[in-house]
C-alpha cells in the first residue's frame, strides 16, 4: 500500500501513517500475515460509522432548514447506507489501496460493495483519531457532500419513493420502469433506464447500476411533474 500516494490523492496529511494503513487492512490480510501482528480495520469502521452519522447530521441540519425531523432522519439514513458509502469509496478510488488476503482478492473483494463501504468508514475513523472531528467535517465537505445533490447520487434522495407517492395522488395512474440499454465491460457497466407515467410521459436516466439509473430517471420525472403542478 502506497500511503504517500493515498495522502496525495486525497489531499490530506496524516500524523500516524500506521493508523492510516490500518484503516485499509482487511481481516483476510491480517489472517494471512499473523506473524506481522497487524490489526484490521473493523474497530476503526465502528468509530467511523459514528463520525459519519454526526457529520452528515450537522450538514443536513444546516443545509435543509425547512426539513422536519422525520425527513432529516430519512435522508440521513439514505446517505449513510451501504450503497452510498460504496459510491463515496468509489469516487475517492479507495479500492486501489485496500490490503486483502489472496482468497478475498480472488473472489472479487476489491469490488465488493460491503467491503468498500466498510473501508470508507474505517478511513473516516482513522482521520478522526489522527486529527479530530473538524478535519473530518472539512474532508467530507470537500470530497463527499458536493456529490449528494448531483444526479450520480440521486439514489440518496430516493426519488423513486417520492415519485410513487406523487403518482398515487391521482387515481388510476400507472408507473413503469424499463432498462432500455446496457453497455460497457462488466467492471464498468452503464445502464439507461426509462420511467413511464400513464403511457404518455417518460424520462430517461443513466447510471452505473440499474437502481441508480432508475433513480436518475425518477428524479427527472418527479421534477417534470412537480414543475407542471
Amino acid at each position: 500500500m502506497d500511503v504517500n500516494k493515498l495522502k496525495q490523492v486525497l489531499s490530506i496529511s496524516f500524523k500516524d501513517d500506521k493508523l492510516l494503513r490500518q484503516a485499509f487492512t482487511h481481516s483476510s490480510y491480517v489472517n494471512e500475515h499473523q506473524n506481522r501482528h497487524l490489526s484490521d480495520n473493523e474497530r476503526l469502521e465502528f468509530l467511523g460509522d459514528a463520525v459519519l452519522e454526526l457529520a452528515v447530521s450537522d450538514y443536513l441540519y444546516k443545509k435543509h432548514e425547512e426539513m422536519s425531523e422525520g425527513d432529516l432522519t430519512k435522508l440521513r439514513a439514505n446517505i449513510v447506507c451501504e450503497e452510498s458509502l460504496f459510491h463515496f469509496s468509489d469516487i475517492l478510488g479507495l479500492n486501489e489501496y485496500i490490503l486483502l488476503g489472496k482468497g478475498e482478492e480472488r473472489t472479487g473483494g476489491r469490488k465488493r460493495q460491503a467491503l468498500l463501504a466498510d473501508v470508507f468508514e474505517a478511513f473516516l475513523g482513522a482521520l478522526y483519531l489522527d486529527q479530530g472531528m473538524n478535519v473530518c467535517q472539512k474532508f467530507l465537505e470537500k470530497h463527499i457532500f458536493p456529490h449528494i445533490s448531483t444526479d450520480a447520487f440521486s439514489h440518496v434522495m430516493d426519488y423513486k419513493t417520492q415519485l410513487q407517492e406523487l403518482i398515487q395522488k391521482e387515481k388510476g395512474s400507472i408507473l413503469q420502469y424499463k432498462i432500455i440499454e446496457e453497455k460497457g465491460p462488466s467492471h464498468a457497466k452503464e445502464f439507461k433506464a426509462q420511467v413511464i407515467v400513464n403511457k404518455d410521459k417518460n424520462a430517461v436516466g443513466i447510471g452505473k447500476t440499474k437502481k441508480e439509473a432508475e433513480q436518475v430517471a425518477a428524479k427527472k420525472m418527479f421534477e417534470m411533474l412537480n414543475g407542471k403542478k
